[in-house]
């Protein structure tokens, strides 16, 4: 077989995969399948994700452009990928807006009329009025532009209304306001009186439009234009390395300065007036050369991920009821369960309420002696960390491993910091450079035999409020070798993260790399031998160039490989010579693919493996990770049997490979929605 030489060609680019799986975020909007409202949320998450995209990968590129700084490996030309990004962003942009006035005229079809304030009835206008000066006024605080500072005066993600201020009497008198529209603490919709059986909404910032006149009228102005505006900045942060400073005083000033990021995008109604625009731009300090565009009235489109459900369940998915777990019967002791035999819990077809309770458990059990856990995201009334807190106040040695550095999550995690050592509970944070991304939990009880230890090791954080949307699995397991290792694991993280021996767990940033790298040379072994071999990978991303070009050769070489990558994949399958043993598939739908499984066949005696990371450099180098062996045949079964459910899906799946990006993966047979028939299958193996 003709072998091709490495070349960067055979890498796709990050940021173009990034947006293409971005891309299959907005065709679920655009799925006719999918329930009305629900398609106006993937809007929301779209344009979310797009926020998050500008904010870091745009914004690091733009840094590496400022700097003069090219990747060591010289595997991107910063200037070509700004330029594909914005050729991208702009094609879908347009596919935005025509999936969002399609959605605007079935909301219409079904008696649901979003309106502006030029299409107010005077009832309507009365009830807008009413409600401005009630909720909405006390919240408005307007900056004149001519008094602007600089782009340090607006909040990163918040849209302005910047205002063109008249007067009748003077025509030709004019100034200019921003005001920031507060859908941080009032919803961005009004549900508007029903007529009959028809339902209205209109926009936050139209109500504002609408009731102008009371918050400039008083300084004499009397006619109004409004346009929206909206700056997003780069959210990276830049960490003092002040050794006088703990790291906690050191994040809390980064995140002062994030506020004042510089500009990565600025975009404005296009029918804004140039006039006010180049006044804005020029206090922003802003310039045609920097990234600026054009749309329509309406931005931050995140706010449809709350779009109100309107009372009617047919626009929305039928609600899921998490089902129990055969092996963890109600009221009985969960501890006792996990000793009996190792249990995998699927979010979020299962509950997650099993982990609070066992948290629970272990806080009241006299016999408990420690309790410790890895945070990196946490819910906003985290039942987790209020278990841990009741485990510190029984009196149990709580020890809680706290990720300052989880992006847009820096705040809430001071705050719980603060929180848990009121309370008493031990915590440890990370250095500059490094973040802990395992999800671990161990519980150590002393028991007639002696101490044991009981682990739960994750592939998502511990926060219920994301799992009733994030597919994730996780294991709770006594086996001592497993748990031992976990142990270390927190050990590790305790002493700066001086390696380790593990005998079970692989642990990123010493081994992980290395330990798979193994694995794959196992499977190209296996094959030059004429054995079975392949291999099956299912991750959010795949992006390591070391691993992505193991893999080609392991294709090369005969190994079948099936990837399963809900977002960036950086691996090109199917290319004749290169890749043509490599199949893959990305999976979008109601639930976040965010599980990692690995699975390989070595040589007959498969091994499976639940992980924290993908395979990119940042996890297999600069994080604290985790890989589990899952050893349990009837648990090795299950799996299986989930991730063959995945590969078969033919309704959400798309081919990841050559030819046109996101193209539906179609087959013969009956449609088989993925996450559903996983649902069943769950619900069957309870029945059983």
């Amino acid at each position: 077989m003709r072998v091709v030489k490495e070349n960067k060609k055979l890498i796709l680019n990050r940021e173009i995969s990034w947006l293409y799986f971005n891309g299959r975020v907005l065709q679920e909007a655009g799925d006719k399948h999918n329930p009305l409202i629900e398609r106006l949320k993937f809007l929301g998450i779209f344009s979310n994700n797009r926020d998050e995209f500008f904010r870091v990968r745009v914004a690091t590129i733009n840094r590496m452009l400022k700097l003069d700084k090219l990747p060591s490996d010289n595997s991107i030309n910063p200037k070509k990928v700004l330029k594909q990004v914005k050729e991208i962003v702009q094609s879908q942009e347009k596919v935005f807006m025509e999936i969002y006035e399609e959605l605007v005229g079935e909301l219409a079809v079904e008696n649901i009329f979003i309106i502006n304030e030029r299409r107010l009835s005077p009832e309507h206008g009365d009830f807008v009025r009413k409600y401005f000066q009630e909720m909405v006024r006390v919240h408005l605080f307007p900056i004149m532009i001519s008094n602007l500072q600089n782009i340090s005066s607006l909040r990163d993600r918040s849209i302005y209304l910047a205002v063109i201020l008249g007067r009748k009497k003077i025509p030709g008198e004019e100034d200019y306001a921003l005001i920031e529209v507060p859908t941080k603490t009032i919803s961005r919709f009004l549900i508007l009186p029903p007529s009959g059986q028809k339902k209205f909404i209109i926009l936050l910032d139209d109500v504002i439009r609408y009731c102008l006149s009371e918050v400039f009228s008083i300084y004499g102005w009397d006619t109004f234009q409004a346009y929206t505006v909206k700056v997003t900045k780069d959210a990276e942060l830049d960490i003092d390395t002040d050794v006088s400073k703990s790291f906690l005083e050191s994040m809390t000033d980064s995140l002062k300065q994030r506020k004042k990021g510089s500009p990565v995008r600025f975009v404005y109604d296009d029918s804004i007036p140039p006039e006010l625009l180049n006044s804005l731009m020029s206090k922003l300090n802003i310039s045609n050369d920097d990234p600026i565009r054009g749309g329509g009235r309406y931005h931050n489109f995140k706010d449809f991920m709350n779009f109100p459900d309107m009372g009617r369940e047919n626009l929305k998915y039928p609600p899921i009821i998490p089902l129990r777990h055969k092996d963890l019967p109600l009221n009985e002791s969960i501890l006792s369960a996990i000793k009996r035999k190792d249990i995998m819990l699927h979010y979020p077809y299962q509950s997650f309420r099993y982990i609070i309770d066992l948290l629970r458990e272990a806080s009241m059990d006299p016999h408990v002696l420690s309790i410790k856990a890895t945070i990196y995201r946490a819910a906003k009334d985290s039942g987790v960390i209020n278990a841990l807190i009741n485990a510190a106040r029984n009196g149990k040695n709580v020890t809680v491993f706290m990720e300052l550095q989880a992006r847009f999550d820096e705040e809430a995690n001071i705050l719980w910091t603060e929180r848990l050592q009121e309370e008493g509970v031990k915590v440890i944070h990370s250095i500059p450079g490094f973040k802990v991304h395992s999800k671990l939990i161990l519980i150590r009880r002393k028991e007639e035999s002696g101490d044991i230890s009981y682990a739960h090791i994750c592939t998502g954080n511990f926060n219920e409020d994301t799992a009733r949307v994030y597919a994730d699995d996780g294991l709770l397991t006594v086996d001592e070798k497993i748990t031992t290792d976990v142990s270390n694991a927190f050990h590790q993280m305790e002493v700066n993260y001086r390696p380790l021996k593990y005998k079970r767990l692989i642990v990123a940033p010493f081994l992980m790399r290395d330990f798979f790298m193994r694995v794959i040379r196992n499977e190209i072994k296996s094959a030059k031998a004429g054995k079975e071999a392949w291999i099956i990978i299912k991750l959010n991303n795949l992006v390591d160039a070391t691993i992505v070009n193991k893999l080609y050769k392991a294709s090369q070489a005969g190994v079948s490989i099936r990837l399963i990558i809900r977002g960036i994949c950086v691996l090109k399958p199917g290319i004749q010579g290169l890749s043509e043993n490599i199949e893959g598939i990305s999976i979008i739908n109601r639930f976040l693919e965010h599980s990692r499984v690995l699975v390989f066949c070595n040589g007959g005696d498969t091994k499976y493996f639940l992980t924290s990371a993908d395979w990119m450099v940042r996890n297999f180098d600069n994080r604290i990770e985790v890989a589990c062996p899952v050893n349990d045949k009837n648990l090795q079964t299950e799996l299986r049997r989930m991730l063959e459910i995945q590969w078969s899906d033919n309704t959400n799946a798309r081919i990841i490979g050559p030819g046109e990006p996101n193209q539906y993966r179609k087959t013969t047979g009956s449609p088989i929605r993925s996450q559903m028939e996983i649902y069943k299958f769950l619900e069957k193996e309870l029945v059983k």
